[in-house]
């Protein structure tokens, strides 16, 4: 009898056992390595979040058009060119918020980034999936805007990111830019979506390809903004991503790209322009 109930208590506790050994294997589960070894694919956020703890110093640069109207600006680096300084901070693996200052409008943003869902190696999760924002405020003179409001715009996107294999990740980012002091013939939010790759050529380099769509028109054609198309090596070490680009983004902060790009990629308006990073760990 009592060969019974111990053999009975088993069967009661068996699917138990195993529920919970699946549970531990499922926590046990290793990530899939970052589709992008930047926080930037050239002029949009990756995937990529800090580790907790971590510091990442973001330089951005933009130089003039190439094709400059003047035609004395030695490919640009003798034109306007637009900088933008930031530092991002790891809060936890999942969240990472940032502050960056611009030269063009002195933009002063303030963004974050979080990681809803993440690829995993047995492909049991198949993408990452994360939030992107910010909200900037033009720091211009006063007498540029009637309200303090008016200084303000924000930018919201969705990163859907993938990495098919060691050499090779791809990310598409729909997204909404908003103004709160727009031309009467625009509207103050744009919706668009960007599309950004990876192909890696050496252990240290990669080609980067970032691709930007706006979808929203305006009342007005003649607002309408270009896409943005940018091309790109990345360089990377342990601690530094340094990516040099040819691109037809100057503004370095992205709802401002999206709403008001009128540089034409295929009609010669474009620029070169780098971004480096530095991270360093806590």
């Amino acid at each position: 009898m009592k060969n019974y109930k111990t053999l009975l208590f088993i069967f009661l506790i068996l699917p138990f056992l195993v529920n919970a050994q699946e549970e531990t294997k499922k926590k046990k589960e290793k990530l899939e390595r970052d589709a992008f070894e930047s926080s930037l694919i050239i002029d949009n956020p990756s995937n990529v979040l800090l580790s907790k703890n971590a510091l990442e110093v973001q330089m951005q640069h933009r130089f003039g058009l190439i094709n400059s109207p003047s035609g004395n600006d030695l490919a640009g680096f003798w034109g306007d060119s637009n900088i933008r300084i930031g530092l991002a901070y790891g809060i936890h693996e999942r969240l990472t918020i940032g502050y960056g200052t611009t030269k063009f409008n002195r933009f002063q943003d303030f963004n974050w980034k979080v990681a809803l869902l993440r690829q995993t190696r047995s492909n049991s999760m198949p993408i990452s999936v994360s939030y992107y924002g910010n909200f900037t405020i033009d720091a211009r003179k006063k007498d540029k805007f009637n309200m303090i409001q008016d200084r303000y715009s924000y930018f919201n996107q969705l990163i859907i990111a993938k990495k098919f294999s060691p050499s090779i990740s791809f990310q598409i980012a729909p997204s909404i830019s908003h103004f709160n002091l727009v031309h009467p013939d625009m509207k103050n939010d744009l919706v668009s979506v960007a599309f950004g790759g990876r192909i890696k050529i050496s252990p240290q380099t990669s080609i980067l390809i970032d691709y930007s769509q706006p979808i929203t028109k305006f009342d007005n054609s003649q607002f309408d903004p270009k896409p943005g198309i940018s091309l790109g090596f990345e360089f990377a070490t342990s601690a530094h991503e340094f990516q040099l680009m040819l691109t037809n983004y100057n503004a370095l902060v992205q709802q401002k790209n999206y709403m008001y790009n009128q540089y034409d990629f295929f009609n010669g308006d474009f620029l070169i322009g780098f971004n480096i990073t530095r991270i360093y760990n806590f």
